[in-house]
């Protein structure tokens, strides 16, 4: 029986971890999503981008999480440089110790937003591309069907104003997840890296916050540690609201567009409905 593509591609990448740091271990898919394949092959992870993915805005990004002119190490830094395979951009990471989303009290609400208000705070380098938030609630909202959940989110989305541009070096789609542990806490996934307001690496736990789906003491542990931290997105002190509103609407409308695509004909669960109501409200509030 012949592979499927996509065993194939794991095959090839499976070969490129072994070239990198061999061992003697069966492959583990950790990541099948958005057009993205991720193995791990022993101490090391190898990551297929994106079809289309630009490799001079990847290529440049490695060499931004590769710099060591940062105030304080803030990126797990990557094993060479971007790969070729199957017509693919590949890059390898050290394998590290992700976030165990079971205790989100125990979770490294400080030790992340440390990690952000170090990055925004990097100088800017020359070449360095423009984030890609923007483009990433564009595409989750883009690849929702039809129904009346997919309408609720369209509508939410059509009156929210994306960013343009931006002043700090910014993460583009932080949550936990992009949160390990190698030597100390580190970054990944530098897919959405780039130039952009370093407000919208705060949507996430902004919007979970807002809708009823963080508990108010771990965002005030992660929004308290970022000030301290001194970190530009918001101001040191007073409501940071007036800043936050629109990135937090715009990450409730992205997860909501996952959440409908991932439910497909099937019902969507409690916080699945929780995100689309919030989209609803949003809708109302501009009537």
């Amino acid at each position: 029986m012949t592979a499927s593509a996509s065993e194939q591609l794991v095959e090839a990448l499976t070969a490129v971890g072994c070239e990198a740091a061999p061992t003697a271990v069966d492959p583990v898919v950790l990541s099948e999503r958005a057009g993205r394949l991720v193995v791990r092959v022993g101490d090391v992870v190898v990551k297929a981008h994106a079809v289309g993915t630009d490799p001079d805005a990847l290529a440049a990004r490695l060499r931004l999480v590769a710099d060591r002119q940062q105030p304080g190490p803030v990126w797990l830094p990557p094993v060479g440089g971007v790969r070729h395979v199957r017509d693919r951009l590949v890059t390898v990471w050290p394998a590290a110790e992700t976030v165990a989303g079971a205790d989100p009290d125990s979770a490294p609400w400080v030790e992340g937003a440390e990690l952000l208000a170090r990055l925004h705070r990097c100088a800017l380098p020359a070449d360095v591309p423009a984030a890609g938030f923007a483009a990433g609630v564009e595409r989750a909202v883009t690849r929702m069907g039809t129904g009346s959940a997919a309408d609720a989110v369209r509508r939410a989305f059509r009156g929210l104003g994306l960013p343009h541009g931006g002043s700090a070096v910014v993460h583009g789609d932080w949550h936990l997840g992009q949160v390990v542990h190698h030597g100390g806490w580190r970054l990944i996934d530098v897919d959405d890296l780039g130039l952009g307001d370093p407000a919208w690496d705060l949507a996430r736990p902004a919007a979970l916050y807002a809708v009823g789906l963080l508990d108010p003491v771990l965002w005030a542990r992660f929004l308290d540690a970022y000030r301290a931290a001194e970190g530009p997105a918001v101001p040191a002190t007073g409501d940071p609201w007036p800043v936050l509103d629109t990135p937090a609407r715009a990450a409730v409308i992205r997860l909501a567009a996952q959440a409908v695509v991932r439910a497909g004909s099937t019902e969507m669960d409690e916080t699945d409905v929780l995100l689309v109501d919030a989209c609803v409200r949003m809708s109302e509030d501009r009537r």
